[in-house]
Formats: C-alpha cells, structure tokens, sequence
C-alpha cells in the first residue's frame, strides 16, 4: 500500500494554480520550498520575492505558476486534505468493521498521514505547515466564491466519507458531518496548541492520549445518540 501512495499525486483543482507545479523542476522546488518557508517564516512573513531568491529564479517566475501565496497555500491545503483522503481509502481496504474503520479514520485526523512517504510532496512537513497554517486558507472574505468553485472539494468528500462510517454504526445518529468537521479542526488546533498554547491543553506534541480522547469523543456521541 504504501509503494502505492509513495507514487500517488493528488489533483487539485485547476483553477487554484495557473500552471501545474510538477510540470516542471522549478514548479518542483517553487512546492518543496515554499513548505520549507512558510514553516519557518510563517505565512505572513512568507512573499514571492523570497521563495524566488532561495530557489534562484525571478520573481515573476513564480507568479506564472501561482496568482498570489493564498492561492499557493490553497494548493497546498488541497493537496493534504486529498493525500490524507487517499490514506483513509487504502488505510480500510477490504475492511468491513466500521468501528475500526473509524478508528483508523481518527487516528489519520489527529496524527496525520499513516503512509509518510510520497514522491510529489512530504506529507509530515505539510502537515506541520497547515498545523499552523491551514484556517488562513479558509478564512477569508473569498471563502464562499472559493468554495462555489470546488476549492475545498478534497476536504468536504473526505468529511463525508467518515460520515457515512459514522452512519454505519449508528443510522440513527443526526449529526455525521458536524461532528466529523469538529475532530477535524479540533485535532489540527490540539496539535497548534501542544506546540504554541500549551496552557489549552493536557496533551504534548506526539502525545498517543490525544488520539484517546478523540476516540471518546467520537464513540460515546455516537453511541449515545438513539
């Protein structure tokens, strides 16, 4: 499974990017350095200017394959959510317990990827980067436009595909994707936290309790919903 995800890249939607980054070795390095700066700089501090002086190439060199760096960090949003989905199709295969596949599900939420290793695009690094990054994609004035064009298609289809697991284990349950959406950002925020805001939570950076509390969080409202 993981040769299989190793080779695997994500499409994103067209009309995030104006030229595909991995058409290219310089769309290559405009990705890889990009995660690379915005990890270290953050998002605010991070400008095109930058990356095309680290990668070695004009500035306008970038702006070919992105209109602007939100545009740059929807791609790369895009493309976690849709790595991590890929995760969780391959990570159940053939399994026919909703109550492991579910488990499997959060465990991928709240720790990231299970299969680390892809040839597009390091999936621990970008997830560190949208730990910290990733509502700046989102909340912005633009987001209703954005979503109407598809931007956030990777991360709705996977919401909905652990609804559905949810609804295996309790048809009856009225709240599938609300309550999937939470895990979703709440297990992002609890890493922010353990990294940044270490006073909003019990848990420390890696901490396997986290992926405990998630599990209760997750079974004891499904089950308690008749």
């Amino acid at each position: 499974m993981e040769s299989i995800l190793q080779k695997s890249r994500v499409d994103v939607n067209e009309d995030i990017f104006l030229k595909d980054p991995f058409s290219s070795d310089l769309g290559r390095g405009i990705i890889t350095n990009s995660i690379e700066m915005m990890i270290e700089l953050g998002f605010e501090n991070f400008t095109f200017k930058k990356l095309s002086t680290k990668i070695g190439c004009t500035e306008s060199a970038v702006y070919r394959y992105f209109e602007n760096k939100h545009k740059l960090l929807l791609y790369l949003t895009s493309w976690y959510w849709g790595y991590v989905q890929q995760n969780l199709i391959f990570g159940t295969a053939n399994m026919a317990d909703p109550r492991r596949k579910l488990e499997i599900a959060i465990r991928i939420l709240v720790h990231g990827p299970i299969f680390t290793k892809n040839d597009f695009i390091d999936p621990l690094a970008l997830r560190r980067l949208l730990t910290d990054e990733a509502t700046k994609a989102i909340m912005t004035k633009e987001v209703d436009e954005e979503y109407q064009k598809g931007f956030f298609n990777h991360y709705h289809k996977l919401g909905e595909r652990i609804a559905e697991i949810i609804l295996e284990i309790n048809p009856r349950f009225q709240f599938p994707k609300t309550l999937v959406s939470t895990v979703m950002e709440s297990s992002m925020m609890q890493s922010y936290y353990s990294r940044h805001l270490p006073g909003l939570t019990e848990h420390q950076p890696g901490d396997e309790k986290r992926i405990d509390f998630f599990n209760q969080l997750v079974f004891k409202t499904i089950e308690n919903e008749n």
